[in-house]
């Protein structure tokens, strides 16, 4: 990147899936956060309906739902589209060139490959997995599959579609993973649609709760012990930062919990746990984040058991910036403080696009100096 050449950042915020506001949370931290010599950001607010928005930092950092906003009222829909090999956003009248975007959006729509394919169209370099490693991170049953096949630990689970709902039996269930059990949506993130179950009179009601988000559900083990998180950042050689520990005041970290109950949860950065589990969470970490064909950033989630015993519970490739968020938080514990975490992101977003775009069947890259080398 040249000196004194600021980098057109587009930071695309809100969606249409049930993490809607949660993206938004995330969005103004990074704003707040990002060193505003560096980038000249651009504020793109998708709708509920899938709207997309332009907004002033002022409007974006007020925000709290876009659909509900009286800041959309007027405003023009953005258009995405390209000209000579250069990403234009068409806000108003004007035609705005793109050199990178921060994607932040979490759950479907967002962070399962399909705004990553929209940007590979429009030959873009963004921030945070490609379409695979995007599509692969948001379903809990592929990866979890992929992570089995490469000898990873994971939870005992089973896997229903909406088809066979009325196959699924709360003793059969209690005899292949006991009680209590999760059931969750296998497409979501935040904690959407997660219960946990005791019983059979709590059985019905949790499988609603996770169809009405997903068309596939995940019912998991539950694993007494800690629940250990480790961030991830790299592309060809990604590093794992310290690990930390959740400890929820619930009855398990929820949506509520996480969001709406300011003490809904205590943090440990570092985890109180012993070296040896702490290099063991990291690897774990690292090998999870490769064999899932993650990129540029990911938060692997663990439960760490009383006889040490490690599983990996998910990953998240978009992972939350709010300002209670663990992603940023446990890399500023590990020397990486939050505006340079940003830096680090695009410019491996930027790598990554500068290498795809050498190879024989990709587009010529636009040139653009605050991209050059």
């Amino acid at each position: 990147m040249m000196k004194n050449q600021k980098i057109n950042l587009a930071l695309i915020f809100g969606g249409k899936s049930a993490e809607h506001e949660v993206s938004i949370m995330s969005a103004q931290n990074i704003v707040k956060a990002v060193d505003q010599k560096k980038y000249d950001l651009t504020y793109i607010g998708i709708s509920q309906n899938g709207q997309w928005f332009s907004f002033s930092k002022q409007e974006m950092l007020s925000l709290k739902n876009i659909s509900k906003s009286k800041n959309t009222t007027g405003k023009k829909t953005v258009i995405p589209f390209t000209k000579n090999n250069l990403f234009y956003l068409k806000i108003e009248k004007a035609d705005k060139i793109i050199d990178a975007v921060f994607t932040i959006l979490h759950g479907p729509f967002g962070e399962d490959g399909t705004i990553q394919g929209l940007l590979k169209l429009y030959n873009v370099p963004f921030v945070g997995s490609s379409v695979l490693g995007s599509a692969i991170g948001m379903d809990k049953d592929v990866s979890k599959r992929l992570l089995k096949e490469a000898g990873l630990p994971v939870v005992k689970y089973l896997i229903y579609k909406a088809d066979q709902k009325k196959e699924i039996r709360f003793e059969k269930i209690k005899k292949n993973l006991g009680v209590p059990f999760f059931i969750k949506p296998a497409n979501l993130g935040s904690s959407v649609g997660i219960s946990k179950v005791k019983n059979q009179k709590e059985f019905a009601l949790a499988i609603d709760n996770a169809f009405a988000f997903d068309n596939k559900i995940i019912i998991e083990e539950f694993i007494k012990g800690k629940e250990i998180e480790c961030s991830v950042l790299g592309n060809e050689k990604p590093i794992a930062s310290i690990p930390g520990e959740i400890i929820p005041t619930h009855d398990f970290y929820s949506y509520e919990a996480k969001y709406l109950d300011e003490n809904g949860a205590r943090t440990a950065i570092p985890a109180n746990i012993a070296k040896p589990l702490v290099k063991k969470i990291q690897t774990l970490a690292i090998k999870t984040f490769e064999t899932l064909c993650c990129e540029g950033m990911g938060r692997v989630d663990f439960f760490l058991t009383e006889k040490n015993e490690i599983f990996i519970n998910e990953i998240n490739t978009i992972p939350g910036f709010t300002s209670i968020s663990m992603y940023p938080k446990l890399f500023e514990k590990s020397g990486v403080i939050y505006s340079t975490l940003i830096d680090e992101l695009v410019e491996l977003g930027i790598a990554r696009f500068i290498r795809e775009n050498n190879l024989k069947n990709t587009p010529t890259p636009f040139k653009r100096k605050a991209l050059e080398k």
